[in-house]
């Protein structure tokens, strides 16, 4: 409880500091560019955040991201550390396509929507398919894509079935699919917790999955290619050895 008494505080302070720093720049019409300040908010929160906690992080496949092209990152979701993970360490302009409930949240969902996030109706279809087109005008200006095909965090930390929409978003956009593991998250803060651990994080990368010349009828197969993608990335992380803490 020690560790939550400090998390919190920092949490709150943190979230208030770089939310309001992206909300001003958004007001001022600060230009979205490439490590500019909307990347510097989302890198150094979430820097700050894993430091708060304890958790160091190591990447594995970077080399596997294409190179001078924007990619939508497909990855597996068993907490709020995959975000700050996968926010502080993934290449180039990140954006993630997050719940609609985040943009209810006080400084948080406001700063989200200055920087350029996408957030998702899920209970809508239509409004849900209105996202993802937005989400490919924001592929299409060269930032990067995090999307959870799972829909919401694991409970169990087991990977859970993946859904089609994101898949649907992958097509339109036509850029490589990267699937990404995070290993670890789950140890930290599990679903439904209050309590923090300290634990180690590892990224693992894949090698991307094309969806040039994809159409909407192969949505399904990619959706497999990727689900098989991501399985094998978390078998790769069951017989890697343990990071040290």
């Amino acid at each position: 409880m020690l560790r939550v008494a400090w998390f919190v505080p920092c949490l709150l302070f943190s979230t208030l500091f770089f939310g309001t720093t992206a909300i001003g720049a958004g007001v001022l019409r600060i230009r979205n560019r490439p490590g500019g300040v909307y990347d510097w908010c989302a890198r150094e929160w979430s820097r700050f955040m894993l430091w708060v906690a304890g958790t160091p992080v190591r990447v594995l496949g970077l080399e596997h991201v294409p190179a001078g092209t924007p990619v939508i990152y497909a990855s597996n979701h068993q907490s709020w550390f995959d975000i700050w993970a996968l926010a502080a360490n993934l290449p180039g302009q990140v954006r993630f396509v997050s719940k609609r409930e985040l943009a209810r949240v006080p400084v948080l969902g406001p700063a989200m929507r200055s920087a350029g996030h996408i957030f998702l109706d899920r209970s809508n279809r239509q409004a849900a398919f209105a996202a993802y087109e937005e989400a490919g005008a924001t592929i299409r200006s060269g930032m990067s894509a995090v999307v959870f095909p799972e829909g919401t965090r694991s409970r169990t930390g087991e990977l859970q079935p993946f859904k089609k929409g994101p898949f649907v978003f992958g097509i339109a956009a036509q850029v490589p699919l990267v699937p990404v593991y995070c290993a670890g998250t789950f140890d930290i803060l599990p679903k439904g917790k209050i309590r923090i651990n300290t634990h180690p994080i590892t990224i693992f990368v894949g090698p991307p999955i094309e969806t040039a010349g994809l159409i909407y009828e192969d949505r399904e197969r990619l959706m497999a290619d990727a689900q098989r993608a991501v399985e094998a990335l978390r078998d790769q992380a069951l017989r890697a050895p343990a990071p040290a803490g």
